[in-house]
C-alpha cells in the first residue's frame, strides 16, 4: 500500500522531481568524468555490465568521450524540460 503512495506523489511532484532526479545524475557523472581525466596514463579503467557485478577492462579515452557524451545529453535533457 506504501508503493501507491509513493506513486501517487510522484505525480504531484511531476517535473520538478524529474530534474532534481537529473540533477543529481549530472552531478555523478562530473564527478565520473573528474575522476577518468585525472587517472594517469597507465591505469586501468573498468566498465561494468549492466544488471550485473561482472566488470570488463575498457579503454581509457573511449571510457571517457561516452561519458561526455552521456553528459551532453543529460545536460540537452535538462534544458529541454
Amino acid at each position: 500500500m506504501s508503493s501507491k503512495v509513493r506513486d501517487n506523489e510522484d505525480t504531484f511532484e511531476g517535473p520538478s522531481a524529474l530534474k532534481e532526479e537529473l540533477n543529481k545524475k549530472i552531478k555523478e557523472q562530473k564527478v565520473v568524468l573528474d575522476e577518468l581525466s585525472n587517472l594517469k596514463k597507465n591505469r586501468k579503467v573498468y566498465i561494468q555490465q549492466r544488471n550485473s557485478n561482472i566488470f570488463f577492462l575498457a579503454d581509457r579515452n573511449q571510457t571517457l568521450g561516452s561519458c561526455k557524451k552521456e553528459l551532453d545529453n543529460m545536460k540537452k535533457d535538462l534544458q529541454d524540460m
